[in-house]
C-alpha cells in the first residue's frame, strides 16, 4: 500500500495553510495527488421563527456560507502559490449545513489514501472542525493525520515513531494504515502500558505486532511502561517527548452519544495535547 490520494477539508481561511502544507509536503514526498475541499459551513440552527421570517433567516445563512466558501478557497489558492510547482492537486468549493456536513465530507474521505486536517480543538473553533475529523475517521472509514499547530513538516519522512498499542482493532487498523510511513522509519517503538495480566499477550506484550512489522522490514521495538499519570494520553505524550518521536500511531475510539460519533475521552485528551503529527484509523 502506498498513499496516492490525499485528502484535506478547510473549513477556516485563517488555518488552511496549516494543513495544505503539511498535505503538501506528504503528497510530494510520496508522489501523491492532493485534493482540497473547501468548505463554508452554514451554522445556524433554527428552533423558531417568526412566520414569514425563517426563508429570510436560511437565504441569509446560505449566503454567509457561500461567502466563507469563497474566502477559504482564496485562502487555500495562496497557500497553495506557495508549495512546490510539482505538486499534482486538486480544488474544490462546497457549502453544507452543519447537519449534512458528515455526509459530504465522508463521501470524500472514503476515496482517500490518508486524510490530512489541523488539530480540531481550540478557543476559537467552531463544531465544524471537530465534526470533520470525526466525519472522515467514523463514517469515511479513512486514515486521519491530524497536524499540531506547529505544523507537519515532521509527518513527510518522520524518522522516529511511536506507536500507541493496547491489542484494539483500532489501533490495529492504525498499524496498518500506517505502514508506508512505518517502512521508511529509523525506529518505530511499540509503546504499551499496563498491559493486562490476562489475554493473548499477556507473555509478551506487542511481541506479535513487533513481528509482523519486522516481516515488513520495519525497524521496530517494544516498550512497556506503566501507568504513572493519571491518563494514559499524559504517559503517551512524556514517552513521545523522552524519545523524541516525529509521529503518533494510534487507534480512534468513538462512542455515540447525542451525536454519530463523538471522539472518545483517549483520543481526545492526546489530540489535544499532542505536539506532533497523530495517525488515527478506526
Amino acid at each position: 500500500m502506498a498513499y496516492k490520494s490525499l485528502l484535506t477539508v478547510a473549513t477556516d481561511p485563517d488555518r488552511c495553510d496549516l494543513a495544505i502544507s503539511g498535505a503538501a509536503q506528504i503528497a510530494l514526498a510520496h508522489d501523491a495527488h492532493l485534493d482540497i475541499l473547501a468548505l463554508g459551513v452554514d451554522r445556524t440552527q433554527v428552533g423558531y421563527s417568526y412566520v414569514g421570517s425563517g426563508a429570510v433567516i436560511l437565504a441569509a445563512a446560505a449566503e454567509r456560507a457561500e461567502q466563507d466558501a469563497h474566502t477559504i478557497e482564496a485562502a487555500a489558492r495562496t497557500s497553495l502559490a506557495r508549495q512546490d510547482r510539482a505538486l499534482r492537486h486538486a480544488m474544490e468549493a462546497a457549502i453544507t449545513q452543519l447537519g449534512a456536513l458528515t455526509d459530504l465530507v465522508a463521501q470524500r474521505a472514503r476515496f482517500a489514501d490518508l486524510v490530512v486536517l489541523p488539530r480540531p480543538y481550540g478557543p476559537d473553533l467552531g463544531p465544524e472542525a471537530e465534526a470533520v475529523a470525526e466525519a472522515a475517521l467514523f463514517e469515511g472509514h479513512a486514515p486521519v493525520l491530524i497536524l499540531p499547530d506547529t505544523g507537519g513538516s515532521r509527518a513527510a519522512a518522520p524518522r522516529r515513531i511511536l506507536i500507541a498499542w493496547n491489542q484494539s482493532a483500532e489501533a490495529m487498523a492504525a498499524v496498518r494504515q500506517a505502514l508506508p510511513l512505518l517502512k521508511q522509519a529509523d525506529l518505530v517503538t511499540i509503546t504499551v502500558i499496563d498491559p493486562p495480566h490476562h489475554g493473548p499477550e499477556r507473555s509478551d506484550p506487542g511481541g506479535l505486532l513487533c513481528q509482523m512489522l519486522v516481516r515488513h522490514g520495519v525497524k521496530a521495538e517494544v516498550t512497556v511502561l506503566a501507568r504513572t499519570l493519571p491518563r494514559v494520553s499524559d504517559v503517551l505524550a512524556r514517552q513521545l517527548r523522552d524519545t523524541d518521536a516525529d509521529l503518533l500511531v494510534m487507534g480512534a475510539y468513538g462512542h455515540s452519544r447525542f451525536r454519530e460519533a463523538i471522539m472518545g475521552g483517549a483520543t481526545r485528551n492526546m489530540l489535544e495535547q499532542a505536539e506532533v503529527p497523530v495517525l488515527m484509523a478506526h
